[in-house]
C-alpha cells in the first residue's frame, strides 16, 4: 500500500520540488527520514533525491501543521542545500561500521543509515531499511561528493545565474536584472560611494579609481576613499609597501571630523615609519581640527581565527551533541570553557574603546591587521553599529555589511570552507559578528529596525551557495571565475564584464512578502517610526524626553567594565588586553579615574538615546547565549508557548492595529496613504502593515497561538536526530574532533 501510495501521491511534487535549473544526480527510493531519535513512530517515507544544489527528500507524509514555519522558495520543506553539509556519515547496523565520506571515496558496505551533519547545526537521519543497497550507497556518494566542489565554479550559484539569468543570445532572460530592484547600495560604482561620503559629512575625502579592473590589488574593491590631500600618484608609490597592496580604506567619518580607516599592515620595515607618518598626516589633514590619528592593532588586541574557530566548534558540542539531561551548572561551565562569549565580548569591548576615541577624544582611529580582511570587518562594522543610528535599520545594516565585508574582500570562500579543502582557513568571522550585533539588540531592543529572526536566516544564506554576498573571496575573484565560467559555458556575456549573481539582499528571491515581515521589529524607534502627538500624526523625531525607560544605568561601582582601567588604543600601548580577556570584578579598586572610565561612566548614567550612540554593557552577566541561533534544532531546549517571540507576537499585534488606528487618523484627517512615512511601496497595495502577526484577525487570535515556541520560526522536528539507539553514542566520537567527527577517531572503519 506504501508503494503504490507514495508513487501517486508524490509524482507531482518530485517535479515540483526540482527547479528546472537543477540537475538529479541519483535518487532512491522507499527511505525513512527519522523524526524521532528513541523510536521510529511518527518517521516519514519517501524518496531521498541528490541534485546538484540540495539533498531533497520527498514524501506524501506531512508532519503536524505549523503555520510559523518560515518557507523558503529555493528550499523544500525537508531540503537541505549541499554547500550546509559539514559531513556525511554512513552507517552499516549489521556490521557496526560507520564511515565520514569524501569526495571520490569508495564505500566498500552497503548503509543501512545515512546521518548528515549540517553547518546550521542540524543533525538529519534517513533509514535504508526497505531501499535498494545498491540505489542507497550510490545516493550517498553522490551526496559527499556534490557537497564538496573541487573548483569554485562547481558551486551552484554558477549553474544558477547561468540559466535563470542569461538566454542563448546573452539577453536578460525574461528581463530579470539580479538585484537590480534594491533600494540600497551595493558600492561597486563610484556614485554610492559618493553619497556614502556625503551621508557622513566627510568633505575632505574623495573616491580614488586608481583600482579600476582590479590592476592594483585584486582583494580591494575597485573604488576606495581616500583623503582628499592624497593624490593617486603618492598611493601608487605607497601601495607596493602594504600586504596584498591594500592601501588604507575609509570606512566612516564622525561628525565631529573624526575619520575611521582600516589599513593592511606595512610589509616593508625599513618604510614603517615614513609610511606610518605620511598616512597619519593626510587623515590629520581631513579633520577640521586637525586632531590625532591613533592606530589600533587588532591582531595583538583580539583572539586569532583559529581561536575562534576552535571556540565555535566547542559551542556547536555543547548546544547539539551533549546530552540536555546534564545539569544546569555543568552545561554553563562547559559553556563558559568555550570561550566563545568571551570572544564575542572581546570584540565589542575592543570596538567600545574604538567608539570613546572617535567619539570623546576626537581622534581619527586607524584599524590595522595583517591583511586586514578579518578581525577588522568586524570591528569596523561595529564601530559604526554602535555610533550610527543608520546602520541600525535594515537597509543601513545591509549596506554596511556590503561594504565592510563583501567589497572590503572578507574571505567568505575560505572562511565558510565552501570547497572544504583547507579547515585551517575556516572560521566563523561573521557569525561571531552577528552574535555581537545579537548581544547589542538583546540590550536595545528599540534601537534596531530588525530582528533576530533575520539575523538567522541572515546567517543561514551563506549555506545556499546562488548569491554574490557570500560566495567569494573579493569581487576580483567573482569577476574571474565568472568570465571563465560564461565562456566555458558559451553565454554570450555582450556588453557585461561577469555574470550577475543575485545579492541575498534581494530577500523576494527566498521568501514571500509575508514571511520577510518576520525581519521587521515592532519595537523600532527610528527615524522613520510615527507617532501620535495632540491628535496629529507626526514622523519621529528625536528629543531629550524620549528615551528608552528600559534601559537602567550601571552602578558608579562597575564604571571600569569596559575599560578594565586602561586606554589601550594608542599607537605604544597596543596590547592592553590581558590574555584571557577576563577582568577581575571582585576586586574593585578605588582609584582615581581615567578620561575613558569617566566618559563611559557619564554616559551609562543617562537614559540611552536609541538615535544616538549605543554602547554595549559588558559584565558577564550583560551577555547571554543566542538561543534562537544556537539551540532552535533542540527540542530539549523548545519552550511551547514560551520564549522571545511571546513578546513579539504581542507587540507585533499592537503595532499593527496602532498602524491601522494611524491610517484611519489620516483619512479623518484627509491625508494621503502616499504621506505616510512608514508606507511601503513595495508591500501589496492590500495590506501595508509591517507585522507578521495581524491585529483583530479571525486567524490569530490575541491569546499566544498554540504552535509558537521559542524556536519560533524555525522547528526542530526532523532537523535534530541524535542517533542514542544505535551503537555508542555520538558525543563519545566527538570528543577532541576539530569537526563534528573524525576518521581517525572512528578506528573501525573499512577504508
Amino acid at each position: 500500500h506504501f508503494h503504490s501510495t507514495f508513487s501517486q501521491a508524490s509524482f507531482m511534487s518530485y517535479y515540483s520540488a526540482i527547479s528546472p535549473w537543477e540537475i538529479v544526480v541519483n535518487e532512491v527510493s522507499f527511505v525513512r527520514k527519522c523524526i524521532g531519535a528513541d523510536s521510529s513512530h511518527g518517521d516519514l517515507w519517501g524518496k531521498l533525491i541528490c541534485t546538484n544544489f540540495k539533498v531533497s527528500f520527498i514524501t506524501h507524509d506531512a508532519l503536524p501543521k505549523q503555520r510559523f514555519q518560515v518557507a523558503n522558495r529555493l528550499l523544500g520543506e525537508h531540503d537541505v542545500p549541499l554547500a550546509c553539509v559539514e559531513q556525511v556519515v554512513t552507517v552499516n547496523d549489521a556490521k557496526g561500521k560507520q564511515k565520514v565520506l569524501c569526495s571520490n571515496q569508495k564505500l566498500k558496505f552497503n548503509p543501512t543509515e545515512l546521518i548528515l551533519y549540517c553547518k546550521d547545526f542540524r543533525i538529519i537521519r534517513f533509514r535504508f531499511d526497505e531501499a535498494g543497497p545498491q540505489s542507497a550507497k550510490k545516493v550517498c556518494l553522490a551526496i559527499a561528493h556534490y557537497s564538496q566542489p573541487a573548483d569554485p565554479q562547481l558551486l551552484f550559484g554558477f549553474e544558477y545565474v547561468g540559466k535563470q539569468y542569461y538566454g542563448s543570445l546573452g539577453e536578460r532572460v525574461n528581463g530579470v536584472d539580479p538585484g537590480g530592484g534594491l533600494q540600497m547600495p551595493l558600492f561597486d560604482r563610484p556614485s554610492e560611494w559618493d553619497r556614502e561620503i556625503k551621508r557622513t559629512g566627510a568633505s575632505e575625502w574623495r573616491v580614488c579609481s586608481i583600482n579600476e579592473g582590479y590592476v592594483v590589488s585584486p582583494s580591494l574593491p575597485e573604488y576606495v576613499v581616500v583623503p582628499v590631500s592624497l593624490a593617486d600618484q603618492d598611493l601608487k608609490q605607497y601601495l607596493c609597501f602594504f600586504t596584498a597592496h591594500r592601501i588604507p580604506l575609509w570606512c566612516w567619518n564622525h561628525p565631529n571630523g573624526s575619520a575611521l580607516v582600516r589599513m593592511a599592515s606595512i610589509s616593508d620595515p625599513l618604510q614603517q615609519r615614513k609610511l606610518d607618518q605620511r598616512i597619519c598626516s593626510a587623515i590629520t589633514k581631513s579633520h577640521p581640527q586637525r586632531s590625532d590619528v591613533l592606530k589600533s592593532d587588532l591582531d595583538k588586541n583580539l583572539p586569532n581565527i583559529q581561536d575562534i574557530q576552535a571556540a565555535f566548534v566547542k559551542v556547536r558540542h555543547i548546544c547539539v551533541i551533549e546530552p540536555f539531561e546534564e545539569s544546569e551548572e555543568k552545561w554553563l561551565s562547559s559553556m563558559e570553557s568555550s570561550r566563545w562569549l568571551e570572544y564575542v565580548r572581546a570584540f565589542l569591548k575592543h570596538s567600545a574603546e574604538v567608539v570613546y576615541l572617535l567619539e570623546g577624544k576626537h581622534v581619527s582611529v586607524i584599524l590595522q591587521e595583517e591583511e586586514d580582511r578579518d578581525l577588522s570587518c568586524v570591528v569596523s562594522s561595529l564601530v559604526q553599529l554602535m555610533l550610527d543610528p543608520h546602520f541600525r535599520s535594515l537597509t543601513g545594516f545591509q549596506s554596511l555589511v556590503q561594504k565592510e565585508w563583501v567589497m572590503a574582500g572578507h574571505r567568505f570562500l575560505h572562511r565558510c570552507n565552501h570547497l572544504k579543502k583547507n579547515d585551517k582557513e575556516e572560521s566563523p568571522l561573521f557569525q561571531l559578528f552577528l552574535d555581537c550585533v545579537w548581544q547589542i539588540i538583546n540590550q536595545y531592543p528599540a534601537a534596531f529596525e530588525f530582528t533576530e529572526t533575520y539575523l538567522t536566516v541572515l546567517s543561514d544564506s551563506m549555506w545556499i551557495p546562488v548569491f554574490s554576498t557570500f560566495l567569494f573571496n573579493c569581487p576580483q575573484q567573482r569577476t574571474e571565475n565568472s568570465m571563465d565560467f560564461a565562456k566555458s559555458k558559451c553565454i554570450p556575456m555582450g556588453e557585461e564584464k561577469a555574470l550577475r549573481f543575485p545579492p541575498v539582499w534581494d530577500w523576494s528571491q527566498q521568501f514571500t512578502p509575508k514571511d520577510q515581515a518576520l525581519f521587521n521589529n515592532p519595537m523600532y524607534v527610528g527615524k522613520g517610526a510615527t507617532c501620535v502627538q495632540n491628535g496629529t500624526v507626526k514622523s519621529f523625531r528625536r528629543t531629550k524626553k524620549n528615551y528608552s525607560s528600559t534601559l537602567r544605568g550601571m552602578p558608579s561601582s562597575l564604571r571600569n567594565i569596559l575599560m578594565d582601567g586602561h586606554d589601550s588604543l594608542t599607537l605604544t600601548r597596543r596590547n592592553s588586553l590581558v590574555p584571557r580577556l577576563k577582568p577581575d570584578f571582585s576586586q574593585i579598586r578605588e582609584v582615581v579615574e581615567s578620561p575613558t572610565e569617566r566618559f563611559f561612566r557619564d554616559w551609562v548614567s543617562r537614559p540611552a538615546d536609541l538615535q544616538g550612540m549605543l554602547i554595549p554593557q559588558l559584565l558577564p552577566s550583560h551577555l547571554a547565549l543566542w538561543r534562537l541561533y544556537f539551540l532552535r534544532w533542540v527540542p530539549e531546549a523548545s519552550i511551547p508557548k514560551g520564549g522571545p517571540v511571546t513578546a513579539y507576537h504581542k507587540l507585533s499585534q499592537l503595532a499593527d492595529e496602532v498602524e491601522k488606528l494611524q491610517s484611519q487618523l489620516r483619512q479623518y484627517k484627509g491625508a494621503t496613504p502616499a504621506s505616510t512615512p512608514t508606507s511601503n511601496p513595495s508591500a501589496p497595495p492590500s495590506d501595508h502593515s509591517r507585522m507578521y502577526f495581524k491585529a483583530g484577525s479571525t486567524h490569530e487570535p490575541s491569546s499566544i497561538p498554540e504552535y509558537l515556541s521559542s524556536s519560533f520560526p524555525f522547528s526542530p522536528v526532523g532537523n535534530m536526530c541524535r542517533r542514542s539507539i544505535l551503537g555508542t553514542p555520538l558525543s563519545k566520537f566527538l570528543n577532541g574532533a576539530k569537526t563534528w567527527l573524525s576518521t581517525e577517531t572512528l578506528a573501525n572503519e573499512a577504508l
